[in-house]
């Protein structure tokens, strides 16, 4: 089995950004401005590096649950829980970490914290305060075949109580498992054509369990019905660039509700909003370690005021904007 590239490994592919959003009169206008040297005002930023509790060493994923709370987790293999204004509140340890680091957060029906091990090949499942349920574990055993898990990178549950869960590494698919942990069905494989992936990085569901995934390494987003016994592809969109509407490794993507998806691009150290259809609205970001630019961001999510956290990895701190 290939061993898990770092970001670092495909950044000699990447062009640093000169895009951002520009900001008039308090207001981000819409698009993107080229040739912007500063980069657009945060309404927060917090955060510090280190390895002690309220500290974060390169946090590589995040979420937000019912009453805005962020959980985090970094390379140390520690998911710390925030206030929305930075406020560390508890923490606790990932059972295992030799071998890597979770990748993904999110969160299931029920309250329970959905968590990516990737490098232990499974989804393991936490309540809020940091208690393991181990008998909500799916995957462990490293495999191609049906119901075994490669590299997982993101897990969400639906409102049927299904789980999706992304991974790469020999293959590159999301498999569908029943509430109780059953296989139900995969799709994907390693490629380029229409509904096959390179890296599925990100996982997002709408309203109507339609499965969005961030393709990180085809530089684009592609959209699924699962609900029934197959997955049909029911979106597309995306190329490589930085331009507005293109994209640069979106590691992560989030849903308002309100017909606009955000995608973070590790690549383009931005954050972009697009219509559901995937026209461009807005960048934020640029590349730089001042308040409002931003060092390869893995994640972003919304809170329930609609504003957006963005997981500044590189910088090791979050930073909160509306866009």
């Amino acid at each position: 089995m290939s061993a898990l590239p770092t970001p670092r490994d495909v950044l000699p592919t990447l062009r640093r950004p000169i895009i951002l959003s520009l900001l008039i009169s308090g207001c981000l206008v819409s698009g993107c401005i080229s040739n912007v040297s500063a980069p657009g005002e945060p309404e927060q930023v917090w955060g510090r590096r280190g390895i002690s509790a309220g500290r974060l060493q390169k946090p590589r994923a995040m979420a937000i649950d019912a009453e805005d709370r962020l959980y985090i987790v970094d390379m140390t293999g520690r998911i710390q829980v925030f206030s929305t204004e930075g406020e560390y509140l508890h923490g606790w340890r990932t059972p295992e970490i030799e071998l890597g680091k979770p990748c993904g957060l999110g969160f299931a029906q029920d309250g329970n914290l959905l968590v990516a091990d990737t490098h232990y090949f499974r989804m393991l499942v936490y309540t809020p305060a940091g208690e393991l349920l181990p008998q909500r574990t799916i995957g462990g055993q490293a495999g191609s075949g049906p119901g075994q898990l490669n590299f997982v990178t993101d897990a969400v549950q639906d409102s049927r109580g299904c789980y999706y869960i992304a991974e790469y590494g020999d293959c590159d698919r999301i498999q569908k498992f029943a509430a109780d942990g059953a296989y139900l069905l995969q799709w994907g494989g390693r490629g380029r054509e229409p509904g096959q992936f390179a890296r599925p990085q990100g996982l997002a569901l709408d309203a109507h369990d339609r499965v969005w995934v961030a393709d990180a390494c085809n530089h684009r987003i592609q959209v699924f019905d699962a609900t029934g016994g197959e997955a049909r592809l029911e979106a597309l969109w995306g190329s490589e660039g930085s331009e507005p509407g293109q994209l640069s490794y979106p590691y992560g993507l989030a849903l308002d509700g309100r017909g606009h998806v955000y995608v973070c691009e590790f690549g383009n150290h931005r954050v972009q909003k697009f219509t559901l259809d995937g026209q461009s609205l807005g960048c934020w970001g640029i590349g730089g370690r001042q308040n409002g630019a931003l060092s390869n961001p893995w994640a972003l999510a919304l809170d329930s005021r609609q504003r957006v956290f963005i997981l500044d990895t590189y910088n090791h701190r979050v930073q909160q904007i509306r866009l």
